[in-house]
């Protein structure tokens, strides 16, 4: 039920995301007719050579009438959250019924119910919003936190950075490269907050720390992870998405406002404009909350079926790839290098 759009556009990526990845079981939690309403419509255009029954017994809906505002705030949603469909998928994955959560609704409330619900790892104490940015190689760098902790000291950091280089070594095959982000690469700039922290990365041997990192670096492949407070790395988000959507929409202006200049785009900058789309932020929809001991993913309130489709597939590849014992085993491995 969360997002800008709800069911309609949640729905419909349930559909393709089933297609997609045959292994998968998805429960839809919300208002049962709009579903059903929304489900029908879908399922009703689907090619012939599907079955679709087959693909509904994959499919489960648990009705909750009550849905939490985007504007309601964490703590009042939590005190008020009994009978809401995010409560009810967050409960699903706390009882074990669920691998993982996938949801667009308020961020503060999933933080809140996810932290009551699911818990911490051990020696993690704030769950960090983590996603995928495009880089010039195209391959991605997380970036984190991403909003869900304004205020951070440097222990909160230092584990954002072991949480981080666990889950990009996942997709990396590789001991990532992990920075901090700071207003100069020099050591003597920054906060205490900043300072601290690398100091103890630099005496960590399991992360591969390379130092800091600027602003205008984060996407030219100088480091896998780049960790940061919330504060700045919401900012340093939505100035990414914002400058992205911003190029597009010129070239699209540009190319496609004139049928002969979209014929010659076609033609001889097919390679190039396919690249482009590489851009756009829907195609790296969906941050992990991460630090707690089961999968829940943060979907754009305004991402579409394509974003939401992305959402569910990271949710699939962390499931796979066991991502909280990952990050559980690395935190375990700093301890000994401590002692």
């Amino acid at each position: 039920m969360g997002g800008d759009y709800g069911p309609s556009y949640t729905v419909p990526a349930v559909v393709q995301a089933l297609l997609h990845f045959p292994e998968l079981n998805i429960q839809l939690v919300g208002r049962e007719s709009d579903i059903n309403a929304e489900l029908d419509a879908q399922t009703s255009i689907l090619p012939r050579s599907i079955d679709r029954d087959a693909l509904l017994s994959r499919l489960t809906i648990h009705h909750c009438d009550h849905v939490i505002a985007n504007d309601a705030k964490p703590s009042a949603a939590l005190r008020n959250s009994r009978g809401s469909s995010m409560r009810e998928t967050i409960d699903l994955v706390a009882r074990g019924e669920a691998d993982a959560a996938v949801s667009g609704g308020n961020t503060g409330a999933l933080m809140a119910l996810s932290k009551h619900g699911i818990k911490m790892l051990p020696g993690i104490e704030r769950p960090a919003l983590v996603s995928a940015l495009p880089t010039q190689s195209g391959q991605p760098v997380w970036l984190l936190d991403l909003g869900a902790n304004i205020d951070v000291d440097s222990d909160t950091l230092y584990q954002f950075a072991i949480m981080g280089s666990a889950l990009a070594e996942q997709h990396l095959a590789k001991v990532p490269k992990v920075a901090l982000l700071n207003i100069g690469a020099e050591a003597s700039k920054g906060n205490d907050t900043i300072k601290s922290c690398a100091m103890r990365l630099e005496q960590t041997p399991s992360i591969n720390y390379i130092g800091f990192i600027e602003g205008h670096e984060i996407l030219l492949d100088k480091a896998d992870v780049i960790v940061c407070d919330g504060f700045a790395g919401n900012i340093c988000l939505k100035t990414s998405e914002g400058i992205a959507n911003l190029i597009l929409n010129k070239l699209k202006q540009h190319f496609f406002g004139h049928p002969v200049k979209k014929w010659l785009a076609r033609i001889l900058f097919a390679s190039a404009l396919k690249e482009l789309k590489a851009l756009n932020p829907d195609q790296y929809n969906g941050a992990s909350l991460l630090g707690l001991r089961s999968i829940v993913i943060k979907s754009h309130g305004s991402a579409d079926k394509t974003a939401i489709i992305n959402a569910i597939g990271e949710a699939v590849h962390e499931v796979k790839r066991q991502i909280p014992q990952r990050i559980s085993d690395g935190l375990e491995t700093v301890l000994l290098e401590r002692h």
